[in-house]
């Protein structure tokens, strides 16, 4: 509109920022709110971003090159060893049956066989930018599910780099003699032999591993040592920037660099360091990756050839969603985790505009049929959130596990005045210690893999998402006297207790939390009754430690409850303070000073008052002669 950048970057912000909240508060996926916002400022709708739309579009790709770095740091050689056969397989038949119905759907309309094989390989790809920000942003990493999906795109990033291998020896012609149509090539190996090019793209993936291992850890070790942190930050953005420049200049996807990169850094000491750093520009980068995405949608394209763009669309929809159910169902999914899987991954991917670019670069494809594909890409992608609005509204509510399955009659069962939110590690400690004094609970678990499970132990359970209002009345909430919310995640912890309050303010809330920080933010919401999941476990550990050196476990079990009194009358207090200035490191300070005093003086207290028998003769006499001084 005015060519200005910065009127550009207004857009982008202000659009990002009123289509997101208003996706958010409609309970959508922030995803949706991204490329609504793109499709709305884009050069089709209200044009305030022209035809450089494009280039933002390759410059937004940076978020799913530093998401892919993120995950690739996530993957360590031991744990992907040990999801091999997941990984392999769910992948292995997603990637293998999409590639086969595609080719033969292209090969059916009429392309050439190098052309179907080319769309095929596109086309079996799914988009790991929308699938795993769903599936963080709705807590679900953990279920069936979430796993599932992770194996399945952990797989197509990894055939990607063997996918563009292959590419130059489908091309008809070489590099120099591209058509006037086609964009010059900037990579260093288009001058040589197709076989070479391939050989050339695999060590290129070799020297990426030697540079991770041999090069960029030893400089990582060296900025650490000036201990300036934007040094760290810059050496994170130099890694990330120079491994991507380095596969481009070979003719490979940056993000496939990005993401072996992190796989070479994964067992490094600075692997959690690099995720702080790069996360926040990450969602960043990634939210305007979907803008771009919806304003590179081509109305224009679509208008000249609406039944064949929208009848190709919905083929691959439905061909990428049979053959996803069916992989479900090979490794025994439940309905509702399949249903998941399919709606989830049943679009096409950010690599295909990847993919599509390199194979026209290649003279494999031509205008009119990169142009249409890339529109399908791009509707496909913008397709995913309304599809799995429509899964999660009016699909799974009547295929997921609803029916409680009785228990034996021989069992002694009271009523259930107790509901369970989650029976993940910290949620099943507690159901089951409830079980054992012969008080049961009725458990939510989002996870139907686990709750048939669980039934077959004979726990009273039922699936779904516990924020909605209805499924917690079914459950009872109405007679229930305690809701137990063990989940781990904040935003669902707050999301139930607001509607529990507002329809339901009798039932007394009894809520797990991660850390400190949740704990705060809890106390400020008014709730009182938090259990921090590591504060037990920590001293249990310390008190052991302290048993092993000589101490009185009598003593040890007394100065832990003292501990947890004084940290609890702490937390309230500084629950207030705000937590990145100096006033509140000033009376944390404070707070940690008088907690240690009052811990001392308890138990130099308690050696003369009830101690006079110790494990340890020379701590005894030690703190005897202290005491004695006093």
């Amino acid at each position: 509109m005015t060519g200005s950048l910065l009127f550009e970057a207004i857009m982008f912000l202000l659009g990002a920022i009123i289509c997101v909240s208003i996706a958010k508060r409609l309970g959508l996926s922030s995803v949706i709110g991204y490329l609504l916002a793109g499709v709305l400022i884009g050069p089709y709708v209200l044009g305030f971003i022209g035809e450089e739309g494009e280039d933002i579009l390759h410059f937004a790709e940076f978020g799913v090159v530093m998401m892919l770095f993120l995950i690739g740091l996530e993957i360590e050689p031991k744990n992907f060893w040990n999801m091999r056969k997941t990984i392999l397989g769910m992948g292995g038949i997603q990637v293998g049956g999409t590639m086969l119905l595609s080719y033969l759907l292209f090969t059916f309309l009429g392309y050439d066989w190098e052309v179907a094989l080319v769309i095929s390989m596109a086309v079996a790809l799914s988009s790991t930018a929308i699938a795993m920000q769903t599936i963080k942003e709705k807590g679900l990493m953990e279920t069936t599910f979430g796993t599932s999906a992770f194996s399945i795109l952990l797989f197509q990033d990894i055939i990607v780099i063997f996918m563009i291998g292959i590419m130059p020896l489908l091309s008809n012609s070489n590099t120099e003699t591209q058509t006037d149509g086609h964009t010059e090539s900037v990579s260093l190996i288009e001058s040589l032999p197709l076989v070479l090019q391939t050989i050339a793209i695999i060590l290129s993936v070799v020297v990426i591993i030697a540079l991770g291992r041999y090069v960029i850890v030893p400089m990582l070790r060296k900025v650490a040592k000036t201990d300036v942190r934007e040094l760290l930050i810059a050496a994170a953005f130099l890694i990330v920037f120079g491994i991507s420049f380095i596969m481009e200049l070979v003719g490979i996807s940056p993000a496939l660099g990005a993401f072996l990169g992190g796989v070479v850094l994964s067992n490094s000491e600075f692997k959690h360091e690099l995720e702080s750093t790069l996360e926040p520009f990450k969602n960043l980068l990634l939210g305007l990756f979907f803008m771009a995405v919806g304003a590179s949608i081509n109305f224009i394209v679509i208008a000249k050839s609406p039944l064949t763009i929208g009848g190709v669309l919905i083929a691959i929809i439905i061909l990428k969603a049979v053959v996803l159910f069916v992989t479900g169902r090979v490794f025994n999914l439940k309905l509702d985790q399949k249903l998941l899987l399919t709606f989830s991954l049943s679009q096409v991917g950010e690599f295909a505009f990847v993919l599509l670019s390199f194979a026209f670069g290649l003279n494999i494809l031509e205008q009119q049929e990169m142009d249409m594909l890339l529109v399908i890409t791009a509707l496909s992608m913008a397709l995913t959130p309304i599809i799995s609005i429509v899964n999660e509204r009016f699909i799974l509510p009547k295929v997921g596990t609803k029916e409680s399955i009785k228990r034996p009659m021989d069992h002694i069962a009271k009523s259930q005045k107790i509901i369970l939110v989650g029976f993940g590690n910290f949620g099943s400690t507690v159901g089951r210690f409830l079980r054992s004094h012969g008080v049961e609970a009725t458990i939510l678990d989002q996870d139907s893999n686990r709750v048939d499970f669980l039934r077959k132990m004979g726990f009273e359970v039922y699936y779904g998402d516990a924020t909605r209002l209805d499924l917690l009345e079914s459950a009872g909430i109405a007679e229930a006297k305690i809701l137990i919310i063990a989940t781990n995640r904040l935003s669902v912890t707050k999301a139930i207790t607001k509607i529990v309050n507002e329809k339901y303010p009798h039932i007394e809330l009894m809520i797990r939390t991660k850390n400190r920080e949740d704990a705060y933010e809890l106390l400020n919401l008014g709730h009182e009754n938090f259990y921090r999941e590591s504060l037990d476990t920590s001293l249990a550990l310390a008190s052991d430690v302290l048993h092993k050196l000589g101490f009185r476990k009598y003593t040890l079990k007394r100065q832990v409850k003292n501990f947890i009194k004084y940290d609890e009358t702490s937390l309230r207090r500084l629950a207030k303070a705000p937590k990145r200035d100096e006033e509140y490191i000033f009376k944390a300070r404070k707070e940690l000073k008088k907690q240690e005093e009052l811990l001392d003086a308890d138990f130099k207290r308690g050696i003369v008052d009830f101690d006079n028998h110790w494990d340890s003769d020379h701590i005894r006499k030690a703190l005897e002669k202290s005491n004695t001084k006093m």
